[in-house]
């Protein structure tokens, strides 16, 4: 993914590879500067890190700015994308290991049109994990959420005190339960599934 920011004028060259802090839950972000770039800043994904490349010229100001840009043009083309269930079932594995130390094991995991009252289901005694296909396209983190809710429940049945101290591994609970609350209020959908009662 590329843009052209018509970049005039710029500070001197800095280092080549300016890797940037990132926050918990995000990916490590670095910048590459170039001098052969003259105009364009594209970004793209390398393993578990966001990659964008820039005019070496570019004042630190406008590189942050590129930055968010292109980081924001990326979630956005990426959650147009629709993971097939071969895919699905591949996060579910990566999300397990990530943080639930690999212990959740699911037998199966796909995409349902069934499921018009909530986001997914688990059958925890077949190790199946059925996820509403109103879910594609929406945010990667929403999709990753409702995915770690399902194999939570692979582990812990109901939703008691330590079915919710496994969620708090994933920092953006908070952030797809308000996602998901939120269309559920435009929809006027049943409330939003495992949400707590209080």
């Amino acid at each position: 993914m590329s843009a052209d920011p018509l970049h005039r004028a710029g500070a001197p060259p800095r280092t080549p590879t300016n890797p940037l802090p990132s926050g918990p839950g995000t990916s490590p972000i670095e910048v590459r500067r170039s001098a052969r770039r003259r105009r364009t800043v594209s970004a793209y994904r390398e393993g578990d890190r966001t990659v964008v490349l820039i005019p070496a010229r570019m004042s630190e100001a406008e590189e942050q700015r590129w930055v968010s840009v292109m980081l924001d043009k990326l979630a956005a083309q990426e959650s147009k994308r629709v993971l097939g269930d071969a895919e699905l079932a591949e996060r579910a594995e990566r999300l397990s290991g990530q943080y639930f130390e690999g212990r959740a094991r699911p037998a199966s995991v796909r995409w349902v049109t069934n499921q018009n009252t909530r986001w997914g289901s688990c059958t925890p005694s077949e190790g199946s994990i059925r996820l509403s296909h109103r879910l594609q396209g929406m945010p990667e983190y929403v999709v990753d959420y409702v995915l770690l809710h399902e194999l939570a429940h692979l582990l812990v049945p109901g939703h008691g005190p330590q079915f919710w101290r496994l969620l708090e591994a994933f920092p953006r609970t908070e952030r797809a339960r308000g996602y998901l609350e939120g269309v559920v209020a435009a929809d006027r959908l049943p409330h939003v599934p495992g949400a707590r009662s209080e």
